[in-house]
């Protein structure tokens, strides 16, 4: 009865998840503790050949302002049409978190696997962190946006040139109630083949 119990429990939770946003999140963050454990059940995601394809850069403390500004200059270099208050937004980003993990993807070819398997395994892992936060009851955002992107701002994270942003997860307390959204129907987005 333990087992169904719990089974249960799982279900619910994955029933219910909702992400955080990060722009509505404050402090605390996790505790590091916390995350050891987050990041921990989040290197369970499938990862075939166990390659680990995948790996994570912290950002807390002072080191997200230290990032921001090179968010801002590049924005400015990219964009120097843009007023102060848009390059104070882009400065801001890692701010609106306490903690924020960028889960990379080291992703390259392999004799026998599949990079596109390994860039999925590096999605798996971000969706673990996800569950894993509903869990523990961190507020959690997967999010990208043009810094994910931007080949400067990533070499200023520290990915080399191979590697590719999986997902930038905002870690915090959600200042309002997390509010589900409009999901799609499985059945009508689901072919029986031959039918």
């Amino acid at each position: 009865m333990a087992m169904l119990n719990d089974r249960s429990s799982v279900l619910a939770l994955l029933k219910s998840r909702k992400s955080a946003s990060a722009k509505a999140m404050t402090g605390p963050g996790p505790e590091p503790e916390i995350l050891a454990q987050i990041l921990s059940i989040a290197v369970r995601a499938p990862d075939h050949g166990k390659l680990a394809p995948w790996r994570f850069i912290r950002f807390d403390g002072d080191a997200r302002k230290a990032m921001g500004d090179v968010f801002a200059a590049r924005w400015q270099a990219l964009n120097p049409a843009h007023g102060a208050e848009t390059v104070e937004a882009q400065r801001g980003l890692f701010l609106r978190a306490p903690v924020v993990v960028v889960v990379v993807s080291t992703a390259a070819p392999h004799v026998k696997i599949p990079e596109w398997e390994q860039v999925l395994s590096a999605g798996a892992v971000c969706q673990n962190i996800l569950l894993a936060c509903a869990a523990l009851g961190v507020g959690c955002q997967w999010n990208s946006g043009w810094i994910a992107y931007d080949g400067p701002v990533t070499a200023a994270m520290g990915l080399q040139p191979h590697e590719k942003v999986a997902g930038i997860m905002y870690f915090g307390t959600s200042a309002v109630e997390l509010e589900d959204r409009p999901r799609p129907d499985a059945a009508a987005i689901t072919t029986i083949w031959g039918k």
